[in-house]
């Protein structure tokens, strides 16, 4: 029992502090909670919603599923669960499955297909009920291992933002992206959420962001507080150590500045300590 509230605390802090970071909510949002039916997204609105209780500010929660078709998908599943939960819950029909088994080869991933659709129908969804924000459960692995992708393969220093104004005008936002999937895991099996699998990206074998999550979870095993560390990284930026030229232009840095840097191994204890205490 002492686990479970240990980590109930550390997800409430955590989640609490990114939405006061990055002035997530307002008073008189009304928030489209996204819910995949995964451990990440079940969390997140469980989260969320304690958060309405306790905050100073009122806003709504509308929670949101796309069917997308998948055959076997048990969809009434999650309706019984939000319903037994009173939650405010709209399951919206949009047949992506098909398209993208139909446009995608056989080997090849269809991540990025499926997402691009996906968010299409959130950002018309939003709009359609008068949503001010839309809340993803992507969590600080997530953001992680986005940092990492985009290093290696597209040649980018970029991961996920916490808060992200779409083209549309849509407010995106991420609630747990201090959060750890560890911890994620650990509280979805305690509140036993009915976790809904994924028959489409989620199935596939060969996506390059299972083979950094490995590559990141081996470092952690290895060297314990390395994610902390990475993501204490994306907080700390240098930019004028980096070869971007167009960002040393827009900073009016013409060269950079000489600064201490300590080329040992990082007080990872040290750097937890501090980030506990924030």
């Amino acid at each position: 029992m002492y686990a479970s509230h240990s980590i109930e605390r550390r997800l409430t802090r955590a989640l609490s502090r990114a939405v006061t970071d990055f002035q997530m909510l307002a008073d008189g949002d009304r928030v489209m909670v996204c819910v995949s039916g995964g451990k990440d997204s079940h969390t997140m609105l469980y989260l969320l919603r304690d958060l309405q209780r306790r905050a100073p500010i009122h806003f709504d929660l509308k929670v949101v599923t796309i069917d997308q078709g998948q055959p076997g998908y048990p969809a009434d599943r999650l309706r019984s669960y939000m319903r037994d939960e009173s939650y405010d819950f709209t399951m919206v029909e949009e047949d992506t499955y098909s398209i993208v088994t139909d446009k995608i080869p056989e080997g090849k991933t269809y991540c990025s297909l499926c997402s691009r659709l996906r968010r299409g129908i959130l950002y018309r969804v939003a709009r359609e009920l008068g949503c001010t924000k839309i809340a993803l459960g992507h969590h600080r692995d997530d953001i992680l291992q986005t940092l990492l992708l985009n290093l290696f393969f597209a040649g980018q220093l970029a991961a996920m933002p916490p808060k992200l104004v779409a083209h549309d005008g849509n407010v995106v936002i991420r609630p747990l992206a201090y959060c750890a999937e560890e911890d994620i895991l650990a509280y979805a099996r305690e509140k036993a959420f009915p976790i809904l699998p994924c028959d489409l990206c989620g199935s596939q074998d060969n996506l390059q962001r299972k083979i950094v999550a490995k590559m990141i979870n081996d470092l952690e095993e290895k060297h314990p507080g390395i994610k902390a560390v990475m993501l204490a990284a994306t907080q700390n930026v240098r930019a004028s150590q980096l070869l971007d030229r167009d960002l040393w232009r827009s900073l009016g840095v013409d060269a950079a500045r000489e600064i201490e840097i300590d080329h040992g191994f990082v007080d990872r204890e040290s750097l937890l300590r501090r980030r506990a205490s924030s």
